[in-house]
């Protein structure tokens, strides 16, 4: 009896120590993009600071495909020990659950580590299409009802969102042309397949410098640091343009408690740091707190912003 008592003591030990380790070996962090993209750009910045916070690697793991429903089941059946971390995004946390009618995971059941970014899209045309500044655009537009085209990443993408945003708040009527990614939706406007399109600054701005597209407006508040010559929409005219591809890490449902903590601490002390709040802001990303209260105002806002967006647009997946 006494050899029994000491086992399961050493046992609860062990398993004590174990869970006291955390982490003692790499973890992984699920990306919905592929690699080179400004999420990936952001996970890997992030994820190499957390890391060492952590005294582990952060290993990012790309699982492109289905508008992030691919690596948000992936992440959602991963063993809740903390050694899995989902980077979620308007798409997999806000979207898919207006526009699917049967999802294979469930965005309120992951439990939050906290808010990481957020990175305002740039509105463009390709370079020769008569429109020096937004308010030209919109004329434009207006003048020539279903003859521009809009090229984005794919149906429910989040510039696709943008220009059903676009349509409603400057009442313009523009034809959507989806691609199978944002690079190749940008590379149809430098082609003049396309009209317009919306990208982060650093996919955009290139081709702006280079003649080939033209940024008329921020969709944000605020000017970017970035691309300081290209005016916010309440500059442009448009004050209800706002989208930004958006990030948030989370861990499988029913993680301990006192992992998310260790996450959320690496992740807050992370986001702290002046040299990647810099770098990144060169990139026209902005970060956030970290801070669990400051995930769950922000999300329950996008809920409210896009179903009234997705209802009207009325997107729709099998």
């Amino acid at each position: 009896m006494k050899r029994i008592i000491m086992a399961a003591a050493l046992a609860l030990a062990a398993g004590s120590g174990a869970q006291a380790a955390f982490p003692d070996h790499p973890i992984r962090l699920v990306v919905p993009f592929g690699a080179g993209g400004i999420t990936d750009i952001v996970a890997r910045q992030v994820g190499k600071g957390m890391g060492d916070a952590l005294g582990q690697s952060v290993v990012v793991e790309n699982r492109p495909g289905a508008g992030g429903v691919i690596a948000a089941q992936v992440a959602a059946t991963a063993p809740a020990d903390g050694y899995t971390i989902f980077m979620g995004t308007v798409g997999t946390q806000v979207v898919n659950p207006l526009i699917y009618a049967k999802l294979s995971y469930d965005p309120d059941k992951f439990a939050p580590v906290g808010l990481v970014s957020g990175s305002p899209y740039l509105l463009a045309v390709r370079g020769d299409l008569p429109a020096a500044n937004f308010a030209d655009f919109v004329t434009y537009a207006k003048a020539h009802p279903a003859k521009l085209n809009f090229g984005s990443a794919g149906t429910a993408s989040s510039p696709h969102l943008g220009l059903e945003l676009l349509k409603l708040t400057a009442g313009v009527d523009i034809v959507h042309v989806p691609f199978k990614s944002g690079s190749e939706a940008v590379n149809a406007a430098i082609g003049g397949q396309v009209d317009v399109v919306m990208d982060a600054s650093p996919v955009i701005m290139p081709h702006v410098a280079s003649g080939k597209l033209r940024a008329l407006a921020v969709a944000a508040d605020q000017r970017l640091p970035s691309a300081p010559q290209v005016p916010a929409a309440g500059e442009a005219g448009d004050a209800g343009l706002q989208i930004s591809s958006w990030n948030a890490f989370f861990a499988p449902a029913g993680t301990p408690p006192a992992v998310l903590e260790k996450l959320n601490a690496a992740l807050r002390q992370t986001l702290a740091s002046p040299e990647l709040k810099t770098r990144l802001a060169a990139q026209g990303t902005q970060l956030y707190a970290g801070a669990p209260e400051e995930y769950q105002r922000f999300i329950a806002a996008e809920k409210k912003k896009w179903a009234e967006i997705v209802k009207r647009a009325d997107i729709r997946m099998d």
